[in-house]
């Protein structure tokens, strides 16, 4: 039976959302293999999408997955159940992106930086279905990498400026306009004309 997502996020559900049966996860802590395996293959591609999104790279992105999920298998035992189990296999694999932007060495310091009202115009939603998933890809790829992360953060997984602050070291106002710098680049970069969202 395929699982059943569940809905998240503001815009979107998150593919992550897959409620997981607790016999299931009973099985897995237990070593079953045939659980560890039906775990792995419902969040391979979520985990895998999400570090390639923020990482820009095949190869690191199959690392994250390849880590996330080992810890999650080595740590499931630790798993009270107090929240859901993809949020916190999500949780894991954010934290492995952001261990690997960390250790790139490449990361500026957070600046302080003043927020700008004027740019929630430009925040809206990524850009429309229309661009295909090639176009759109290429496109994340040139952004700057927090700027990659906190548009996909947002915008694909549902969390909030307050939320993708405090995963960055930053401050909201600072999510707030990497969100909507980049969203507008985002936007030239695939020539996109300013839509309007009712």
């Amino acid at each position: 039976m395929p699982p059943r997502r569940i809905l998240w996020g503001v815009n979107r559900p998150s593919a992550f959302a897959i409620e997981v049966p607790a016999a299931l996860l009973d099985r897995a802590r237990r070593g079953e293999h045939a659980a560890c395996e039906q775990l792995y293959r419902w969040f391979e591609r979520p985990v895998y999408s999400l570090a390639l999104r923020m990482l820009g790279d095949p190869d690191a992105a199959m690392d994250v997955l390849q880590d996330t999920l080992m810890k999650v298998f080595q740590k499931l035992h630790g798993f009270r159940g107090e929240a859901p189990f993809w949020g916190w296999l999500r949780q894991v694999a954010v934290n492995e992106c952001l261990m690997r932007l960390r250790s790139r060495g490449r990361e500026e310091p957070f600046e302080a930086e003043a927020f700008e009202p004027d740019l929630l115009a430009h925040e809206g939603l990524l850009p429309p279905m229309a661009a295909d998933a090639a176009r759109l890809a290429e496109a994340l790829a040139q952004l700057p990498e927090r700027t990659r992360a906190v548009l996909w953060l947002h915008h694909v997984e549902g969390y909030t400026h307050e939320e993708i602050a405090a995963l960055l070291g930053g401050t909201p106002s600072f999510s707030k306009s990497q969100l909507a710098r980049g969203t507008r680049r985002l936007r030239a970069l695939l020539d996109l004309k300013e839509a309007t969202h009712a």
